[in-house]
């Protein structure tokens, strides 16, 4: 057995494509198609490559604006949608965090629709498995009276590790001590609802190493089968005309994420303007829906061009001389970067930016930790084609190791000895 660049442990084990099928009920917190963020490009990619050898039933939330589209009616056997609940209102959530032992998290998604729909479809099929994606879900783990013979939560990243950063981040800076207490008290809070959450379910995932190590922190028993996030590489075929030189850097990302809200006002405000002395014309995208208002005021600053939701992030990333990810806290695995690798794009990247995968300063990208060494990286990139083009090659090297065709057969190997 060996550990590819991607994280994932390979071994000697291959499924006959006829070897064997099963019945699966994926729950996701929304469609995971069109995959336009990296809880639902992972779940995109679980169902569309399980989907060629077993058969799949979908229950998940969707707005009334959306629509199920023809590649998702071709993965899933059947689909079932219940409206998204309605945003608590700040009362709510404050007497939540005061009152209540579960964390913001598990109230986000709470729907008597969706509990009754998932007993009704239990009731009615026979499945093999139930896949909870994400911890989001987990509270509908409770209610399960008559649960599948196997139960596969793939918690994705460890949450309550994500709070702890967070509230180690934001202690740094007394404006954010706010911010800093509630990461404080949300974590002590996650850490034993997701504690359960795995008790209960008979196999975890997760996509990364160091979010193994952090759930086996809150539940000793716990051994955590890693199944990397993966790439469809397919759908990223490169065109050389599309790798122009050029001053602009991007970073993508759903801008209303705490983590993505931080990398970029720290870019934006300490990093851009060391840039800019040098590189007077460069100008830094921030490519991504739902930015807030924070994100949003950075459009004022000179060289800065917030743009909201996008139909595809690829054109961006392609167009881009350097892709960033400031990352200062978090979990999990980034797709940002191995769609910024898939397309050519060099990338600098803090050291937790670049967490859970087998990267190497200067061969994949760059690694900088403070705003001198992270400004200085993206010069020399915007300076020096060169060396751009022989990191988007490592990048993409790299990112070839990441299909989703070689990921899957880890999860089915776990699927056939449940």
């Amino acid at each position: 057995m060996r550990n590819d660049e991607c994280g994932f442990q390979h071994s000697a084990f291959i499924i006959p494509h006829s070897a064997f099928t099963v019945r699966l009920l994926f729950l996701t917190p929304r469609l995971p198609h069109p995959p336009r963020q990296g809880t639902a490009i992972r779940n995109w990619g679980l169902i569309k490559s399980l989907s060629a050898r077993h058969t799949i039933t979908l229950l998940t939330f969707a707005d009334e604006t959306e629509s199920i589209s023809a590649e998702l009616r071709a993965a899933c056997a059947r689909i079932e949608t219940i409206p998204v609940p309605p945003a608590r209102p700040l009362t709510q959530r404050l007497r939540d965090l005061l009152l209540s032992p579960l964390p913001d998290l598990a109230h986000r998604l709470a729907s008597p629709a969706f509990g009754d729909r998932l007993t009704s479809l239990l009731q009615s099929n026979s499945f093999d498995t139930l896949f909870i994606e994400g911890l989001e879900l987990a509270p509908y783990l409770s209610s399960l009276l008559s649960p599948p013979s196997s139960i596969i939560f793939d918690a994705h990243n460890c949450e309550t590790l994500l709070q702890r950063r967070a509230f180690q981040s934001d202690l740094r800076s007394p404006r954010r001590w706010l911010a800093a207490l509630y990461s404080l008290i949300q974590s002590g809070k996650l850490a034993r609802f997701e504690a359960e959450a795995c008790r209960r379910a008979a196999h975890v995932t997760c996509v990364s190493a160091e979010d193994s190590a952090a759930l086996h922190a809150i539940v000793p028993t716990l051994n955590p089968t890693i199944i990397p996030n993966g790439i469809f590489l397919a759908d990223y075929d490169w065109d050389d005309e599309r790798q122009a030189s050029n001053d602009k850097i991007v970073f993508t990302g759903k801008m209303d994420y705490r983590p993505n809200v931080d990398a970029v006002i720290w870019f934006a405000n300490e990093i851009l303007p060391l840039i800019q002395r040098k590189v007077p014309q460069v100008q830094f995208v921030i490519v991504g829906q739902k930015p807030t208002e924070a994100v949003r005021k950075l459009s004022e600053r000179q060289g800065v061009i917030v743009t909201g939701a996008v139909d595809d992030v690829r054109p961006h990333i392609a167009g881009a001389a350097v892709y960033v990810a400031p990352l200062r806290m978090g979990g999990g695995t980034r797709y940002k970067l191995l769609e910024a690798m898939a397309l050519y794009c060099p990338i600098v990247s803090t050291t937790l930016g670049a967490e859970g995968f087998a990267v190497h300063h200067g061969r994949e990208l760059l690694l900088a930790e403070t705003a001198d060494d992270f400004a200085n990286a993206v010069i020399r990139l915007l300076r020096d084609q060169t060396q751009r083009y022989a990191l988007s090659e490592g990048g993409y090297e790299f990112v070839k190791q990441c299909d989703w065709q070689r990921i899957v057969p880890g999860l089915e190997k776990l699927l056939a000895n449940k």
